[in-house]
């Protein structure tokens, strides 16, 4: 049977001792099994089944109604983990609304330990399915080998920082390539271009490429209707990063060569392989390998799930935010793979993610646990929960 929602098995000090054990253990990506060990002793302690898979996810199976799912795995970078009141910077930041309230400093305190212990606690109190995937920093693998071998659920709702009231329902999607050119060494008063000046080049078409009328900035959106081209929202446009460049002279000195790592954000307006089409029209040099993709996600607000969590937020005595992200995150792994309703949801301020000032308020994690509570007691109820 589901244990109801105030199941004393877990309380208020057991759910922020995870929290403050998880966030106290360094769980960066590739690292994660401390940390996959805390949670499956906390999931045994309360007389539930758990266990890591064959790629390190904390598999808890319960009732499918609903599947709560997080990240273990952090960025990399020590913040001394310590629990401190909020103070007037807090307060401006919106980390906290009242002075003096408990605020846990740590990685992966926002991004996404918060989130992934409040779903543990909330499984476990209401008896829905939990995975704590791993690598989600990275490539993805855990979520990538989740929907590759794991049936489909009614419902997931995937963790990362929304503050406890906001639900997000979309995220860009996501295209990684690396560019490789080789020309022959000369001397550097020659006019032709070298691999360095190829690459660069054929970065500025690509960023040039989608800074048109269709895809960023142009007067096909002329929101005010006057005559001054409108900037279209960054969820709605694709944008270009290179992320790393190297170059030179070959160890034969022979030849001139460079790499090119870029990153494009896709909108769910469009689809990957157009993106990935117009980076390589651009292309009259060199190679590009290109990733596995992530495709664009973007949920209707009026699913079950979604409407769970507007009247679980209001409950709570908060006022509902449905949000779009311009990053990408497991959820896109799911809605590519898993025809259900989705949401994202979890405690913190999202702009602290990877941030070396990243904390939680512990007021705001127990609130979040008290939403994800109801939102999964809804989908029980709904759904018919597993005797």
């Amino acid at each position: 049977m589901n244990a109801s929602m105030d199941d004393p098995t877990v309380t208020l000090e057991d759910a922020r001792t995870l929290l403050i054990d998880l966030v106290s253990t360094p769980s960066p990506s590739g690292e994660e099994g401390a940390a996959a060990e805390r949670l499956v002793e906390f999931f045994a302690a309360h007389g539930r089944e758990a266990w890591t898979d064959e790629v390190g996810n904390v598999r808890a199976p319960a009732d499918d109604s609903v599947l709560l799912t997080s990240h273990v795995d952090t960025v990399p970078g020590e913040i001394p983990v310590e629990v401190e009141p909020a103070d007037e910077a807090d307060l401006e930041a919106g980390v906290a609304d009242n002075e003096g309230e408990d605020v846990l400093w740590g990685r992966g305190s926002v991004d996404a330990t918060g989130p992934l212990a409040a779903m543990a606690v909330a499984a476990v109190r209401t008896g829905v399915s939990f995975v704590g995937v791993v690598g989600e920093e990275t490539n993805s693998r855990g979520a990538r080998h989740l929907v590759a071998e794991r049936e489909t659920p009614e419902a997931v709702v995937n963790g990362e920082p929304s503050g406890t009231d906001g639900i997000t329902l979309g995220y860009r999607g996501f295209l990684a390539g690396t560019y490789v050119a080789t020309s022959e060494s000369g001397h550097t008063s020659r006019p032709e271009p070298n691999a360095i000046q190829h690459a660069t080049e054929w970065w500025t078409s690509v960023e040039a490429a989608f800074e048109t009328d269709e895809y960023g900035i142009g007067p096909a959106d002329r929101r005010d209707g006057g005559d001054e081209a409108a900037e279209l929202p960054v969820f709605e446009q694709v944008t270009a990063k290179p992320v790393a460049v190297e170059g030179g002279i070959s160890d034969d000195g022979l030849s001139v060569e460079a790499t090119l790592e870029a990153q494009l954000r896709v909108p769910p307006s469009m689809d990957v392989e157009t993106v990935r089409e117009i980076a390589e029209s651009e292309l009259e040099i060199g190679t590009v390998s290109w990733a596995e993709p992530i495709p664009p996600v973007m949920e209707s607000p009026r699913t079950e799930i979604a409407r769970a969590f507007r009247a679980a937020i209001r409950a709570e005595g908060g006022d509902p935010r449905l949000l779009r992200k311009t990053g990408t995150s497991d959820m896109n792994i799911y809605a590519g793979a898993w025809d259900c309703p989705m949401a994202t949801y979890g405690p913190g301020n999202s702009e602290l993610d990877h941030a070396p000032d990243e904390r939680l308020s512990l007021a705001e994690f127990d609130r979040s646990v008290a939403v994800l509570e109801r939102v999964a007691a809804t989908c029980s109820d709904a759904g018919g929960a597993d005797e």
